[in-house]
């Protein structure tokens, strides 16, 4: 009778033991750090090894990941969406490429008031203090730069000037496009410059930073005026899209192309010499910050504040004098990453 009472204690004992394991096990999973990644589109390159940059970094951390996006670049209500989901979910820390900088201001500032980090990625807010915090290239030095290569490579010849944009009012796209403009030597653009300027541009169409509307739009400038020798795309989607449009007319060795971005196939057509010189920013690292310091969050309770440069490098075979780049080569080593 005593050796039955004995395995029944140790019955119990060990009942007890896996149930304290289940309840301990649940409690840790509970606690698991909950972030939010909301990007632009989930079709574009760039945004697409963002996503991949964060769950590699959460997946290290030990941090839960949502994934969130607009249907396409622009979608606001996409977004917004998209941040109401990952707050009923139990996000912490949501990190956002904003499509629309000042409509989504009111979505962020009710996650923050439930006690949630907001922190924009690639793209600012306005007003800026709208978020904890921004992980992003220097838009505006990114096109300095390839403005600057751009009036090196093309010296003494006159330059006819197409811009291939983003979307009226973003400010990602105002800052490329003004920037490449101070550095190809046009006079009255600083970065506090909020608008865009077109002065002594010859054609300047939106281009949604997308491959068939960067045709298309290189496709009206052209009509607009064919001596169009140089053009500045927001990105190497749209580059892509103005090669496409140059070689059907026979143009393609006639005229200059400079982007923004710096991705695996825009490195590929900076070998193949259907881009000039692109401006390489480093999504994967904006990512993997961003969830360092969700997880850091969950941890401390210590947000992030202000802006954090996360590095831009211009990228040629063609080099120039006092335009510091890289060749191809360190370009494909470190497309999208670094």
């Amino acid at each position: 009778m005593r050796s039955v009472q004995i395995k029944k204690a140790k019955f119990v004992f060990a009942a007890v033991a896996t149930a304290a394991v289940t309840v301990t096990a649940a409690l840790a999973q509970s606690s698991q750090p909950v972030i939010g990644l909301i990007t632009k589109t989930d079709t574009n390159p760039f945004f697409v090894k963002m996503k991949e940059g964060a769950g590699a970094e959460a997946k290290k951390l030990g941090a839960k990941l949502l994934t969130g996006a607009g249907k396409s670049d622009g979608d606001n209500a996409g977004q917004v969406t998209a941040i109401e989901n990952m707050v009923a979910a139990g996000a912490k820390t949501i990190l956002i490429t904003p499509s629309d900088s000042k409509a989504i201001v009111p979505a962020i500032a009710k996650a923050r008031a439930a006690g949630v980090m907001v922190i924009a990625l690639d793209s600012p807010t306005e007003p800026a203090s709208a978020v904890d915090g921004l992980f992003a290239t220097n838009n505006y030095q990114a096109g300095i730069l390839i403005g600057q290569w751009a009036k090196k490579t093309m010296g003494s010849k006159k330059a006819v000037i197409a811009t291939l944009d983003l979307f009226p009012g973003q400010p990602v796209g105002i800052a490329r496009h003004n920037g490449f403009l101070e550095g190809f030597g046009m006079k009255g653009v600083t970065s506090k410059t909020t608008a865009q300027i077109n002065a002594g541009v010859a054609c300047a169409q939106d281009s949604f930073g997308d491959q068939a509307k960067g045709q298309t739009a290189m496709e009206n400038c052209l009509q607009k005026n064919p001596d169009i020798n140089l053009v500045y795309t927001i990105n190497e989607p749209a580059a892509a899209g103005a090669y496409q449009a140059l070689k059907a007319i026979g143009k393609e060795k006639d005229v200059l192309i400079v982007s923004v971005d710096g991705g695996c196939a825009g490195i590929r057509n900076v070998e193949a010499g259907v881009i000039g010189a692109t401006s390489q920013q480093y999504p994967l690292k904006m990512a993997s910050m961003g969830v360092t310091a969700g997880v850091n969050y969950a941890k401390t309770g210590k947000k992030v504040s202000g802006y954090t440069d996360t590095g831009v490098t211009l990228i040629t075979n063609k080099p120039v004098s006092g335009v510091k780049s890289q060749d191809g080569k360190f370009g494909l080593a470190n497309c999208w990453g670094k």
